[in-house]
């Protein structure tokens, strides 16, 4: 018996690409199950959390909708400010706690999502070590990388290929652990980003992709084209300012107005604190001398 048409694929395909915009226009997508009209809203409302719109998707998500879609709220209330962090991760818990809903793939992704960005690594692994969805192994992949533990994330990439090998979160996976392992595997890495440009809408996930590989092999002048491209396609893209204040000083240019736009736009990004700590000891020390 063939397996039935996949209706998502191009949306999810979008999503995992960076392409979220494209996401957002193309998911008008007719004949879907119920099941899948609440996937489908969860990745557009996703969508416009990554594009910085959490207050549309706030007000959007009212209170009788599905449990997917409330937890996509919470991570929308949760990314918003930080003085709404507090009460996102509590009620996080609570419905983690509730027997009903707390293993709900996708309340459980947004957990594993919130707690890595509260660098609580442990935590996150307790509601998405157990699998179930690509997203999840996908997401377990990358906070085993944060834990600088890559053998464990070889496991789950396996587990990944198993599934499916050709699949776009498990070739991104595979890139993400080529590229925390270096050495020749950055080539494979490369050509992972490559085949993604040339078979998709060129993102700036894709362009910072290809352009870490060529900081890697040493290709800083390839790499500042690519970033700058990426730039073109969203001026304020953490990565991509973050990169580029890397990759300007291996050319020995200035990257001053990357770290003030990475500064004023993402305050809280790990180079903005690793700048101002730096800032910090050296005024320390220039004190203790004078």
């Amino acid at each position: 018996m063939a397996a039935a048409p996949d209706h998502l694929f191009n949306l999810r395909n979008n999503f995992y690409l960076g392409a979220y915009q494209a996401a957002i226009n193309n998911s008008d997508v007719p004949n879907l199950s119920p099941d899948d009209a609440v996937e489908r809203d969860s990745l557009v409302y996703r969508s416009y959390i990554a594009l910085g719109s959490y207050q549309l998707v706030v007000h959007e998500i009212d209170a009788s909708a599905p449990t997917p879609l409330q937890a996509v709220k919470l991570l929308a209330l949760y990314l918003s400010s930080p003085e709404n962090k507090e009460s996102a991760i509590s009620s996080l818990k609570e419905w983690l706690a509730d027997p009903a809903i707390g293993s709900n793939p996708i309340l459980r992704l947004i957990a594993g999502i919130v707690f890595t960005h509260e660098q609580d690594y442990n935590e996150a692994l307790k509601h998405t070590n157990a699998g179930g969805t690509m997203e999840l192994h996908a997401l377990n992949v990358q906070i085993f990388l944060k834990m600088h533990r890559s053998d464990y994330a070889e496991r789950q990439l396996r587990s990944m290929q198993q599934i499916d090998e050709d699949h776009t979160l498990t070739q991104l996976a595979s890139a993400w652990l080529n590229l925390a392992v270096g050495g020749s595997k950055i080539q494979e890495a490369y050509l992972i980003f490559q085949d993604f440009s040339e078979k998709y809408q060129m993102t700036s996930l894709i362009l910072n992709g290809k352009a870490i590989c060529c900081m890697h092999m040493g290709n800083f002048d390839e790499a500042e084209t690519l970033l700058l491209e990426a730039l073109n396609k969203d001026a304020k893209d953490p990565e991509t300012l973050a990169n580029l204040v890397v990759c300007c000083l291996h050319l020995g240019k200035s990257s001053s107005r990357f770290l003030s736009q990475l500064k004023l736009s993402h305050p809280d990004h790990v180079l903005v604190k690793r700048a101002s700590t730096a800032e910090e000891s050296f005024d320390r020390a220039v004190q203790s001398v004078a």
